[in-house]
């Protein structure tokens, strides 16, 4: 491992907290006098970070003139956003009606014993994020889980470590 005279680590490419934070600093020039500016920075941010540090929070009240409050209850109003680092994978599971019905409960509840996680929280590794929906507009289809933008269709609780294997390190993308 090649260490900077400041203690950082000089071996990957992994940019700090205070690299991503210096980027949204530039960014956020062009949208500090931007009407309705809040959402898509917001986005941008969690694509940047892949979620939403507090620290990037107070950074985007502080130069967008809102409190900490409004952007606090923005992101949490809003289920896209997360507070929470996220895994590799997003792994969603479907408790729309159809889905429920045709055992979606016993689909999330075997994800949650087979990634050891809760609904919003990331494995150890950070290889996967556990969350539900309401409704992915496959009812046909149910009961379907999604990674990240792939769907999985009449899914059954015995066919999840099977699945989770494809996106395992090295796997799908």
């Amino acid at each position: 491992m090649a260490i900077a005279e400041n203690g950082t680590c000089t071996c990957c490419d992994a940019p700090t907290e205070e690299d991503l934070l210096e980027r949204l600093k530039a960014f956020l020039e062009d949208y500090k006098n931007t009407p309705g500016a809040l959402i898509p920075v917001l986005q941008i941010t969690q694509n940047l970070f892949g979620y939403l540090p507090e620290s990037a929070l107070k950074l985007i009240a502080e130069r967008l003139d809102k409190s900490f409050s409004e952007v606090a209850g923005v992101v949490g109003f809003y289920s896209f956003f997360s507070t929470e680092p996220r895994g590799k994978h997003l792994v969603r599971v479907c408790l729309g009606t159809a889905c429920y019905v045709r055992g979606g409960k016993d689909v999330l509840d075997a994800l949650k014993g087979s990634l050891k996680v809760e609904v919003g929280r990331t494995t150890e590794d950070r290889n996967f994020t556990l969350d539900v929906g309401r409704c992915f507009g496959a009812c046909g289809l149910a009961p379907v889980i999604m990674i990240d933008d792939n769907v999985h269709q009449g899914v059954k609780p015995t066919q999840v470590a099977s699945i989770l294997e494809q996106y395992r390190e090295g796997g799908a993308k």
